[in-house]
């Protein structure tokens, strides 16, 4: 049969373990290397991760900084970090971004609440594309006649049931998330 769950499965859970990353990005007030992770660099002609052109580093509980390893990228690396929209202000100094880390206020706190809605939704429509290759997997094999109609109900109906359980799960982590970013 050339229906396979498991994967379908693995791809679900690949996009739930991306936006734990993503999240994990969010600020809750303590600096972490992992916020500035999802930020891209116009780099050598292309988008490169931003620990791609320098290393990350928390100095102290509210700084960051790059140690960017191209003199040439320092501009671009403090332009990436600007327009982040993780409202963050680097200093350059050399090769060295700073990127000091301000007090969360409320508004400050329901813009990182949106930040994190959206990830959550590029999370959702990932899991449901994932779900839709797999119906069209199952209906294509129905049409082969690979499957019979009752296997390809029973194939939908699982694939349902999964994709209904990592929805859930991405609601839950973001719940998670947005319980850290409005606690004060």
């Amino acid at each position: 049969m050339s229906i396979d769950i498991s994967d379908i499965e693995r791809r679900m859970d690949g996009a739930v373990t991306t936006l734990k990353t993503d999240l994990g990005g969010l600020r809750t007030g303590r600096a972490s290397a992992s916020l500035l992770e999802p930020i891209t660099v116009e780099a050598y002609g292309q988008q490169m991760p931003i620990s791609q052109v320098g290393t990350i580093t928390v100095p102290e509980p509210r700084m960051l900084s790059v140690q960017v390893w191209d003199k040439g990228q320092v501009s671009l690396v403090e332009k990436a970090i600007r327009e982040s929209g993780l409202g963050l202000n680097p200093m350059a100094d050399g090769t060295l971004v700073r990127i000091p880390l301000p007090e969360l206020n409320a508004e400050r706190r329901e813009e990182l609440v949106k930040v994190a809605g959206k990830y959550a939704e590029q999370a959702r429509v990932a899991v449901r594309n994932v779900r839709r290759d797999g119906m069209d997997q199952i209906k294509k094999a129905e049409k082969d006649s690979e499957i019979s109609q009752d296997e390809a109900k029973d194939l939908s109906a699982e694939v349902q049931t999964i994709t209904d359980k990592y929805v859930k799960l991405v609601d839950e982590t973001l719940e998670v998330k947005e319980g850290e970013i409005r606690q004060v």
